[in-house]
C-alpha cells in the first residue's frame, strides 16, 4: 500500500518499467479435457468485457463473491479517513452498487490517520474487516486492526473494533489477508523485519487460532532482491492468494507506488508446509506490469475472486491511466480499481498477461 518517504535521497535510477509482456496465443494443445479447460480459459481472458475502470479513486481493492450472490467490495478512499463497503449482483455494478461508510477514524491516537487497505472477509459466520491504521501524531507508526460484524449483510449491523492484530514484534505493518486450506486459517500480511533498514518490507505468514489472532512464530516468505522490486523504495507487501491446480499462488506488488509499483508471485503446493519458507518458489520476474501499449501503469495491489458461476478466476487491481505522477505518488488519488479474467499456462499456472485497456461503460 505504502511506505515510509526518504529524506535526502540520491538521485533516482532511470525507471526501465518491467513491459516485458507475452502474446496470448490461443493454441490447440490436444484433444484431452485439460486443454479444452486451457483453451476455454484463454478465451475468456482475450474477453475480459469488464468496465473498466470499475470505481475510480479507489486503491488496493479487495473484491470476494459470497454465497448470498453479491459482490463485496471495499478498498482504500484517497482521503484515507474511512472504511467505505460495496455491493452489487455483478463486478460491473460495483461503481453504482449499494453503499454505506461503515467506520471512521478516530480524532487522536491509534486509528486516526492513514486508514489503508481494508478487507472484507466472511469467517464463521461472522465479517471481519483487516486494515491498517496509523497515528495522527506519527502517520507512519501503521499496525493492522480488526473489526468484527455478526449482521447477515455486513453493510448493516454494527461493527465493533477487535483492536490491533499482534504479530509478534512492533514495527511498521500492514496490508494483512487471511485464507483458509484444509481446515486451517493462515495470515499473511506484510512488515518491517526486526532487524531491518528502517525503508524496506517484508510479507510474513503464520496461522491463526482465531480471526483475531495468530499462533506460533511468522514466517518471512518474500522481501526484495530484485531490481524491480527495488525501484526508489524496497518493498514486498499487499499480499494476495489464489489456490488452485494443487498448488497456491501468493502475488505481492513491490517497489514505489508510481508507475513502476508491479506484481510478483510466489508458488507452492496445496500440500506442503506453507510455514516453511523452502515450500515456496518466488518468480524472479514480475507477473504483471505497466503497460505503455494498454495505458495502464502500477497495477498492483490485487485480489482474488470468480465469475457468478465459478468458472473463470479474476483478477481485481489498482492502476493508473497515465505513467508520470508528480509529487508523491502517494498522495495522488487517481489510483482506480480495475478487473479481469486471468488465463492458465498449460503448467497449471496463471497468466496474468498485461493490464487490459479501459473500456469504460457506454454513456
Amino acid at each position: 500500500m505504502a511506505h515510509s518517504r526518504r529524506t535526502n535521497l540520491p538521485p533516482l535510477p532511470s525507471m526501465n518499467l518491467p513491459v516485458k509482456l507475452p502474446v496470448k496465443r490461443c493454441t490447440l494443445l490436444s484433444s484431452t479435457a485439460l486443454a479444452a479447460a486451457l483453451l476455454c480459459s484463454c478465451a475468456a481472458f482475450a474477453q475480459a468485457g469488464f468496465d473498466n475502470p470499475l470505481v475510480r479513486q479507489r486503491a488496493d481493492p479487495h473484491a470476494s463473491l459470497h454465497a448470498d450472490g453479491y459482490y463485496y467490495f471495499t478498498a482504500t478512499v484517497p482521503e484515507y479517513d474511512r472504511i467505505e463497503l460495496r455491493r452489487a449482483r455483478s463486478l460491473d455494478g460495483i461503481g453504482k452498487g449499494e453503499s454505506r461508510v461503515v467506520w471512521r477514524k478516530h480524532a487522536a491516537g491509534p486509528m486516526s490517520f492513514h486508514i489503508w487497505a481494508p478487507e472484507l472477509h466472511h469467517i464463521d459466520g461472522r465479517w471481519y474487516l483487516y486494515f491498517t491504521a496509523g497515528r495522527a501524531d506519527a502517520p507512519l507508526d501503521i499496525r493492522l486492526y480488526v473489526l468484527e460484524n455478526a449482521a447477515a449483510n455486513p453493510l448493516e449491523g454494527q461493527w465493533i473494533e477487535r483492536g490491533q492484530l499482534r504479530t509478534g514484534w512492533e514495527s511498521f505493518s500492514l496490508d494483512a489477508t487471511t485464507f483458509a486450506l484444509d481446515g486451517q486459517r493462515y495470515l499473511l500480511w506484510t512488515q518491517r523485519p526486526p532487524t531491518a533498514d528502517k525503508h524496506l518490507t517484508a510479507v510474513y505468514i503464520a496461522k491463526m487460532d482465531t480471526p483475531l489472532s495468530i499462533a506460533g512464530p511468522a514466517t518471512l516468505l518474500t522481501q526484495p532482491q530484485y531490481p524491480w522490486e527495488k525501484v526508489k523504495f524496497d518493498v514486498n507487501e499487499a499480499p494476495a492468494v489464489l489456490v488452485k491446480n494443487g498448488r497456491v499462488f501468493m502475488t505481492y506488488s513491490a517497489s514505489a507506488t508510481d508507475a513502476s509499483y508491479a506484481l510478483g508471485m510466489l508458488t507452492a503446493r496445496a500440500d506442503a508446509n506453507l510455514l516453511d519458507a523452502r515450500s515456496w518458489t518466488k518468480s524472479p520476474e514480475p507477473v504483471f506490469a505497466s503497460s505503455r501499449r494498454t495505458g495502464q501503469f502500477g497495477p498492483g495491489h490485487n485480489s482474488f475472486t470468480t465469475s457468478p458461476d465459478g468458472r473463470t478466476d479474476i483478477l481485481v487491481y489498482h492502476a493508473r491511466d497515465v505513467e508520470q505522477v508528480p509529487g508523491d505518488s502517494l498522495q495522488d488519488p487517481n489510483r482506480h480499481t480495475r478487473a479481469q479474467a486471468i488465463g492458465w499456462k498449460a503448467d497449471g499456472t496463471p497468466d496474468f498477461g498485461e493490464p487490459v485497456a479501459d473500456r469504460p461503460a457506454a454513456r
